[in-house]
C-alpha cells in the first residue's frame, strides 16, 4: 500500500484512530457543544464515540468464523487486526495481507446502520495479484487494479437480509465505493473514492 493510501497513524506500537473516524468524532463533539447538551444530540454523540468496536465474520469459502473487538480505548487492537487479515485472506492461494482498518470501520458503521449483530459473510476479502489476474481471465467486470489487492475492499452477504437493503445502508454511509451485485447476491465495499455501480 503506498503512502498516500495509508489511513492510520502509528504511535509507538499502537495504531490510532483513522482520519475518517477522527473527523467524524470532532464533528459530533461540535454538535454536542452547539446543541447545548440536548439529550437527542448527546445520544447521537454517544453512538459516535464508542469505547470499543466489534465485528463478526464468517468466510463462506474456508468456514472460518471470527467475532472480536478490534478497537478499544481509542486504539486499534493490533492482534485483532492480524486475525481479521487472516480471516479475509486469499482463499485461493492462502496469502495474507494487512486489511485497511478503515474498511473494518466501514463494516462496523454498516452493522450499526442496519441495527444487526449478525456476522458478515465474506465472499471475497484480500485478493492476490495472481488470483486477480486469473479472475480477470475467467470472469467479467474484475478490475485490473482492484482494491482487493490492497486489502481495501470486501464483498459481503448478511444472512436474512436482502442484498438491496445492505446496498442502501452502505450508500447512506458515504464512506467509499459500493458495488451492487443482485444476481450474485453480494455487496462490494471499499475505502476508495465515493462511487457506486451495479453488475
Amino acid at each position: 500500500m503506498n503512502q498516500s493510501n495509508l489511513k492510520t497513524l502509528v504511535h509507538g506500537d499502537d495504531i490510532v484512530s483513522s482520519k475518517r473516524h477522527f473527523l467524524k468524532n470532532i464533528a459530533c463533539g461540535s454538535l454536542l457543544t452547539l446543541g447545548g447538551g440536548l439529550p437527542e444530540i448527546a445520544k447521537a454523540s454517544a453512538w459516535s464515540f464508542p469505547s470499543s468496536r466489534s465485528v463478526a465474520f464468517e468466510n463462506v469459502h474456508t468456514g472460518d468464523k471470527l467475532k472480536l473487538t478490534y478497537f478499544e480505548d481509542g486504539r486499534y487492537v493490533r492482534d485483532a487486526l492480524h486475525e481479521i487479515s487472516y480471516a479475509l485472506r486469499d482463499y485461493h492461494t492462502d496469502d495474507v495481507y494487512p486489511i485497511d482498518p478503515a474498511l473494518v470501520d466501514q463494516l462496523y458503521d454498516l452493522k450499526n446502520t442496519l441495527g444487526i449483530s449478525k456476522p458478515f459473510h465474506i465472499v471475497s476479502g484480500y485478493r492476490s495479484p495472481l488470483t486477480n489476474a486469473h479472475l480477470r481471465r475467467t470472469q467479467r467486470g474484475v478490475a485490473k487494479h482492484s482494491l482487493h489487492m490492497e486489502g481495501r475492499a470486501i464483498d459481503i452477504k448478511i444472512e436474512g437480509l436482502r442484498t438491496k437493503t445492505i446496498r442502501d445502508a452502505a450508500l447512506s454511509l458515504r464512506s467509499g465505493g459500493v458495488g451492487y451485485y443482485p444476481y450474485a447476491k453480494f455487496v462490494h465495499l471499499d475505502t476508495g473514492q465515493i462511487r457506486t455501480w451495479r453488475k
